[in-house]
């Protein structure tokens, strides 16, 4: 009975989607001219906010504070119309409506497709447990959180980086080997995932588990691997009481990255010496050249048997973000599907802009796919490139493989973000697939995945 149940819910819920949806369509419609107006006014508004936002990171002086100032002014502009119309009420109704079926839209997907956890396996815990610490990264995460008490508590040997004179960089990969030629059975990094990549690759290497320990700015490979990144203490807990997860890990030229390798715009950008301490002022005055001038090199990448032509920006990661767009990633529902995601963006002008936000990941601009190999080319012999955050010069062309399950991560039995109702949040949404499970003909597709 309770399967019967089950089946019928995905159907339930997507028709009570679009049911949400076609009423919220309804009360703009039935109030008249009046309503339509304002209808055809927030696809307008929506329009100007992109070209305004695109005028802002794109010019400079007067030409970028009008930009900013359109793209604040237009959703306050379509406001007062409603007022002014007198459905204001009715508008308020209509995107509680919508909102109201995108979640009974995202509930029937889910119910549909369950999330598919990334499987664990019992694994006996280390004896001689090795911690590199980075004092300094995620602003003092490691003295805050009190990291090295806990971590000796349970056994653990730590390594801490000098950071008294930011000149001298440690070479954090022959640490981890030193630790490996004296005997460690575990490697673990409390710091950034740019540090975390260069340590992975030692453990994958010596075929030894690997601990995360969200102790960085993002940690975004933290979160796709569930961890709690509010308090990076808690990843320690694995030294105790754990379970191993076989991911995947990335490869470009000779280095490994667990997250991402960007191209382009932001690759450029990071190079800058006043990013880390500027990175809101340097992005917005190094872009306008990247972007519209001749600041920036000319890209042609291959994905396997697809080709993206000059992307101003390219992002390369190890598997596939769920539902990624330009400004915010999401997350990685797994790290072991044996694919790269890729994400080309090219917007020449305010008009692309406005494509871009109303058609999102359909627009003509943006290239979302998967793939087994990544070759960037350029017209420079060598080319700047961040790899998990960190500014990179590598020489042309780039290649970007993966190494399937190559990495052993040991982590607690106990992780906030591995619920599979948790990452099937991320899943992409699809009006097609919602539109067949209402009408009860076949499931959904793979709206997961990338073409």
């Amino acid at each position: 009975m309770s399967e019967v149940v089950d089946r019928r819910r995905p159907r339930l819920l997507a028709r009570l989607a679009l049911l949400c949806a076609l009423a919220a369509v309804l009360v703009l419609v039935l109030t008249g001219p009046h309503g339509l107006l304002v209808l055809l006014a927030e696809l307008v508004g929506l329009v100007l906010m992109a070209v305004g936002a695109w005028w802002a990171i794109t010019r400079r002086a007067l030409p970028r504070i009008a930009g900013a100032a359109l793209a604040v002014a237009a959703p306050i502009g379509v406001v007062v119309l409603a007022y002014g119309a007198e459905v204001l009420l009715l508008a308020v109704i209509g995107l509680a409506l919508w909102l109201v079926g995108l979640g009974c839209a995202r509930a029937a997907l889910r119910a549909a497709r369950p999330a598919r956890p990334m499987p664990v396996r019992e694994a006996p815990p280390p004896r001689r447990p090795v911690l590199i610490m980075n004092p300094r990264s995620g602003g003092g995460k490691v003295e805050r959180f009190d990291l090295v008490r806990r971590a000796e508590e349970l056994g653990a040997r730590v390594v801490l980086l000098d950071t008294s004179d930011p000149s001298l960089r440690q070479d954090v990969a022959e640490l981890a080997r030193e630790a490996v030629a004296e005997g460690a059975d575990l490697l673990g990094v409390a710091g950034g995932d740019g540090t975390q990549a260069l340590v992975a690759a030692v453990a994958a290497e010596h075929d030894l588990p690997f601990l995360v320990v969200s102790a960085g700015t993002r940690n975004h490979f933290a979160m796709d691997l569930g961890l709690d990144r509010a308090d990076p203490a808690t990843c320690l807990d694995a030294l105790r009481e754990g379970v191993e997860l076989v991911v995947d890990l990335g490869r470009v030229g000779d280095r490994t990255f667990v997250n991402t390798v960007s191209f382009g715009a932001y690759a450029q950008i990071v190079q800058s010496p006043q990013y880390r301490d500027a990175k809101a002022a340097t992005v917005l005055d190094t872009l306008p050249d990247l972007l519209v001038g001749d600041g920036g090199t000319r890209l042609t990448a291959q994905a396997d048997g697809h080709r993206i032509e000059a992307p101003q920006a390219l992002l390369v990661s190890n598997n596939p973000y769920a539902a990624p767009d330009p400004v915010d990633l999401g997350r990685r529902p797994r790290l072991d599907g044996g694919v790269l995601g890729v994400l080309g963006i090219r917007v020449d002008s305010a008009a692309q802009a406005a494509e871009l936000a109303l058609l999102g990941e359909r627009a003509g601009g943006l290239k979302l796919l998967s793939a087994r190999q990544v070759t960037v080319h350029a017209d420079a012999p060598e080319i700047p490139v961040a790899v998990d955050g960190e500014a990179l010069i590598l020489p042309t062309p780039v290649v970007c493989t993966l190494r399937h399950r190559a990495l052993r991560v040991r982590v607690p039995r106990d992780r906030p973000g591995a619920d599979p109702a948790q990452q099937a949040r991320a899943h992409r949404l699809d009006w097609r697939d919602v539109t067949r499970l209402a009408l009860g003909r076949t499931g959904p597709s793979r709206t997961g995945g990338h073409s």
